[in-house]
């Protein structure tokens, strides 16, 4: 496969133009913009629409400077600094070298502050307003207007989640340039002319974007504010530090802003290797789960079939009791949220302690496939080798493979969006339909039915779409297409286009590097390997490490199930997410001995026998790793609380009561281990991947109701880490069946019309959307949106359900938007 680090695209030496501001000659790349280039060496000129990332558009005024004609025939007049390129020879003077610029300047914060309310005491923007800046920076000190203020009814909730105050607006119109130029979204637009200019929404569609939030932090003034945040603080109340988000594999940078023991916002850090100056809105607002009257305190232990508070040191005795008694038979769930250091610790806890490999971290669906795929193309790569952000960029053709981006990573949408916008990048989705956020990215639809994958690919390949300039995304919803991962990984390395894959979960490439997986060791190492289980031995301390691989997870709950196993180790998990949520809750309830490390009590932890509180992530510090193989720190930001203990230290004082030692105490010291032990240059495994252990997909005679279901799941949904997050929640798209208009024909139906999918497990109703260009014979519905697909229907994509008009299917359960029936 080819490791091109983007090194053989790097573009050629630029051009450079030599030109003065305030006296001082430099040397810009050509195409600089001026306000830039003052940036450069340290002068600072006022502005309220520029932004770096959007496009110019000299709404403001307010960064005017001055250019003397220096015999090039542009006269000498007041001039945008923000939409002025540097030319050869130019001479700009700023407020600093012209008393007329400054009076240019004092008279746009002037004419600003004429209809502007001076509520700065109650505005949320107050004390950290770049208008509260500037005004006294380079305004006049005290105002001459005396008529009336402009008013405005306040505030307009363009959204559940986003509120307009049009008195504050100054017309920058960020707000409208990031939803067309960033997002791709249809926003409230410049309304009236003259004085009576305002943003103005739709009044019959509300704002509906994933990336919402943004706008309220671009805004310059209080004109925009979220519900979420609104009256909660003042900034300077504030302590600041800087993290990384949780949600999901893209890596986003954080600023988590606290007081007194409580996160009140988060904002999207600068970071531009990743997300830019971007986040979405689950990153944003997604962040009260561990806030709610159900977080966990302090262990549990069933006494006489009841969980009951109890001491640290009784949990501990209760849980080493409960696993010495299973000896080797425990399965280990600790599913795909985890740090890399709490991942690695149940990592070695389950080997060196337990001895077991029974341990896998996909709280999701899964297959041996994937497994085949990870230890081969992603556990053991480094940074250097694989896919990143600026590759997407740089592409001339990205083609998507059961990856919807904006749903399940938003920071790849931005950026395939960027890079359509600004070269044309040829997009490619294999996909049943194009989605809406696709159709923003101008993707071309190689329409596929779940299953089709493999096909697919291959007919890209032949089509010669699968070159060097290619690189290939494929996302986890492959593991459940027979052949996809391993038809991706073949025909990409044969062709010699570039392959990545990315997960929703923010700790699953930092699981699989801990090796959380039944037949990878740490850092790419592989169970079956001799010299490799002796190499971790030694730097564990240990006699030897189990060599019989362990069972994958779904082969886990089934043994589990069965009484296979004696005992199983959980970790933020939660039983909708598995292949079959039924079977998780069953073997949870069969088998002997159950220990669970939650943040909050579940229907797992409510089948547990011991349970133990552990920190949620703003309460430790330890790396995520996302899509990238990029290190994403998470910082400690509330110290002021009595925290639970971490993962690694629960598991350390359980390996201490069953006579072992873990090795590690606290996430610093795990962090410092796994280094030691990660960089291996041992053999991995790099070989043919089996395409037959893919989950087959269900063979039924096709009924005429019978269709196959796609679907994913949306970026805002039931997920249990969106708790809590009442206004967001109010903005996520509401459940729908999409057909393809001949398929609702044959079936009798039109838009709106309300549709009942039936399954093994049972049904459900949804009104009916048309997509004019979907894959024919496929029904596609949310994965996790007012109910798990997986435990209402028990279907899964790729599987065959039948599709009617409501009550015409009199047997079996029922379930509709509202609830069990």
């Amino acid at each position: 496969m080819s490791v091109d680090t983007g090194s053989s695209r790097a573009a050629a030496k630029p051009e450079l133009v030599e030109f003065t501001i305030d006296g001082q000659q430099l040397s810009v790349p050509k195409g600089t913009l001026v306000i830039r280039a003052a940036e450069m060496i340290g002068i600072g000129i006022p502005r309220f629409c520029d932004h770096p990332l959007l496009d110019p558009v000299a709404a403001c005024r307010q960064c005017l400077v001055e250019v003397p004609d220096a015999g090039n025939g542009r006269p000498m007049k007041p001039q945008p600094a923000c939409a002025l390129v540097a030319m050869p020879g130019m001479q700009v003077e700023t407020a600093a070298s012209n008393a007329t610029v400054a009076k240019h300047q004092e008279g746009m914060l002037e004419f600003l502050l004429i209809n502007h309310p001076l509520d700065c005491p109650i505005c949320d923007k107050g004390g950290e307003c770049p208008l509260q800046n500037q005004a006294m920076s380079h305004g006049p000190g005290e105002s001459r207007y005396e008529g009336v203020k402009r008013t405005f009814p306040k505030p307009v909730h363009i959204s559940a989640e986003i509120l307009l105050d049009r008195e504050r607006c100054v017309l920058c119109q960020r707000c409208t340039r990031f939803s067309t130029q960033i997002s791709g979204d249809e926003f409230i637009e410049l309304a009236e002319r003259g004085a009576l200019s305002q943003i103005k929404n739709y009044e019959d569609t509300p704002y509906q974007s994933y990336f919402a939030g943004n706008i309220v932090q671009i805004c310059p003034v209080g004109a925009l504010t979220s519900a979420d945040y609104r009256f909660q603080s003042r900034p300077f109340d504030l302590v600041s530090t800087t993290s990384s988000c949780e949600h999901c594999a893209d890596g986003c940078e954080l600023r988590i802003d606290h007081r007194a023991g409580t996160v009140r916002r988060r904002m999207a850090g600068d970071d531009p290797q990743v997300n830019e100056e971007w986040n979405c809105d689950r990153g944003r607002f997604g962040f009260r789960s561990t806030m709610l009257a159900d977080r966990l305190t302090s262990p549990l232990v069933r006494r006489e079939g009841v969980l009951e508070p109890a001491s640290w040191p009784e949990a501990i005795d209760a849980a080493a009791r409960g696993l010495a008694r299973a000896g080797h038979d425990v399965g280990v769930l600790p599913g795909g949220r985890l740090t890399v250091e709490n991942a690695y610790a149940y990592s070695r806890f389950t080997r060196a302690v337990l001895g077991s490999n029974d341990i896998d971290f996909r709280s999701r669906p899964a297959s041996a496939e994937e497994s085949a795929f990870l230890a081969s193309y992603i556990a053991g790569r480094r940074f250097e080798q694989a896919v990143h952000y600026a590759d997407l960029e740089a592409a001339a053709r990205v083609v998507l493979v059961s990856l919807e981006p904006e749903d399940e990573s938003p920071i790849v949408f931005l950026r395939l969006r960027k890079a359509w916008r600004a070269h044309g990048l040829q997009i490619v989705n294999v996909a049943p339909f194009n989605s809406a956020g696709a159709t923003k990215l101008g993707a071309r639809l190689h329409a596929t039915a779940p299953g089709g994958e493999a096909d697919a690919l291959r007919t890209l390949a032949a089509d010669g779409l699968l070159d060097e300039q290619t690189i290939v995304l494929i996302g986890e919803r492959a593991a459940l297409s027979p052949g996809a991962l391993a038809t991706a990984a073949e025909l990409t390395k044969r062709r010699g286009a570039r392959l990545a894959w990315i997960p929703r979960r923010a700790g699953e490439v930092g699981a699989i590097e801990a090796g959380a997986l039944p037949a990878l060791l740490p850092a790419g190492r592989q169970v079956a390997d001799p010299g490799a289980r002796v190499d971790l031995a030694a730097a564990w301390g240990v006699a030897s490490l189990p060599a019989t691989t362990g069972r994958e997870v779904n082969a886990i709950i089934e043994a589990a199930g069965n009484r296979q196993l004696q005992a199983l180790v959980t970790a933020g998990i939660q039983a909708e997410d598995f292949l079959d949520p039924r079977a998780l809750l069953d073997a949870l309830e069969s088998v002997d001995f159950v220990v669970s490390l939650e943040q909050r009590r579940t229907e797992v932890t409510e089948r547990a026998d011991v349970v133990f509180p552990v920190a949620p992530i703003t309460e430790q510090v330890g790396h995520f790793i996302n899509w990238e193989h990029r290190i994403r720190p998470v910082q400690l930001v509330i110290d002021e609380n009595p925290s639970p203990m971490t993962d690694v230290r629960v598991l350390a004082a359980l390996a201490d009561a069953m006579g072992a030692d873990l090795g590690m105490r606290s996430p610093a010291q795990a962090r410092a281990e796994f280094a030691q032990i990660a960089d291996w240059s041992g053999e991995r495994a790099h070989g043919p991947i089996d395409s037959g252990g893919g989950r087959p997909v269900t063979s039924q005679p096709p009924a005429p109701d019978s269709l196959v279901l796609a679907g994913w799941r949306l970026l805002i949904d039931d997920a249990a880490g969106l708790d809590g997050a009442t206004e967001l929640l109010a903005t996520a798209p509401a459940r729908v069946a999409r057909l393809a208009p001949a398929d609702a024909a044959r079936l009798g139906l039109v838009s709106g019309d309300p549709v009942e999918i039936s399954g093994p497990a049972g049904r459900l109703v949804a009104p009916v959307e048309l997509v004019g260009e979907m894959s024919p014979g496929v029904v596609w519905l949310p994965l996790n949106t007012g109910s798990s697909l997986f435990a209402t229907l028990g279907a899964h994509p790729g599987d065959r359900v039948h599709v009617t008009a409501p009550g015409s299917r009199p047997d079996g359960p029922n379930q509709s938007d509202g609830g069990a029936q």
